[in-house]
């Protein structure tokens, strides 16, 4: 039986270097081996062979690494950082800009969570957080995301944000006529999901949903926040 191809002393380095990063980073992140494995889709042995210099990195190995760990492929690769910029130069003949920078993430909470949110020091527990969502947008606040439920919001015509979709909530930008915004009733246990019509100076919260009524609010509802962006993930 023919021994698998030894890496090269470069492809060593690769390694070498990889796995100093992820010693010196695992507890920090709070990962193992067996996460990397399941975000990457392969075994934790397979893992365990680009740590340790049984397998050789590619570019895409390499760039889920780069992700996981918060570093840049450079850190651990020069050369497969530089083929990655060649790749990237020749498919969109534009200049290279690095590869993966994180973005801001907030936690996915309930919508009791978010009823509570002003009313409680800490209206969710960090523990209890089993999804963060990144997202771009410049949230003035603290934020979280929200997951639709029900069809108030579903629209036959226009804006429509259907149950399943994920809403990023800003509880520091000022609710404006027209905002879509998180609000809490004083009767109700959990937040509701509305557009804010200001109307010669009475506030309503009005489902996009023509089939639903719309509500007149007075002192009976605290908004929490307004909602910046709307977005529908199919997996």
């Amino acid at each position: 039986m023919k021994n698998k191809n030894r890496l090269t002393e470069e492809q060593q380095k690769d390694a070498e270097r990889l796995k100093a990063i992820y010693d010196s980073k695992k507890k920090t992140l709070g990962i193992t081996q067996q996460d990397i494995a399941d975000e990457l889709n392969i075994t934790q042995s397979a893992v365990g062979h680009y740590l340790n210099g049984r397998n050789a990195l590619n570019v895409s190995s390499a760039l889920m690494f780069a992700k996981i760990l918060e570093v840049q492929i450079e850190e651990f690769s020069p050369h497969l950082a530089k083929e990655l910029e060649l790749m990237y130069a020749a498919a969109q003949n534009i200049k290279f800009v690095g590869t993966y920078e994180k973005r801001p993430s907030y936690p996915l909470i309930s919508w009791v969570n978010a009823g509570a949110w002003a009313e409680a020091c800490e209206p969710y527990n960090i523990k209890d957080i089993d999804e963060w969502l990144e997202s771009d947008i410049n949230v003035e606040g603290d934020g979280f995301w929200l997951r639709v439920q029900g069809d108030s919001m579903t629209s036959p015509t226009g804006l429509s944000i259907p149950e399943g979709m994920d809403i990023l909530v800003d509880t520091g930008r000022e609710p404006k006529n027209g905002s879509l915004v998180i609000a809490k009733l004083d009767d109700a246990n959990e937040a509701t999901f509305k557009k804010l019509v200001i109307d010669g100076g009475q506030k309503y919260l009005k489902p996009l949903n023509p089939q639903y009524p719309l509500m007149q609010v007075n002192g009976n509802c605290r908004i929490v926040g307004v909602v910046v962006e709307a977005k529908y993930r199919f997996v």
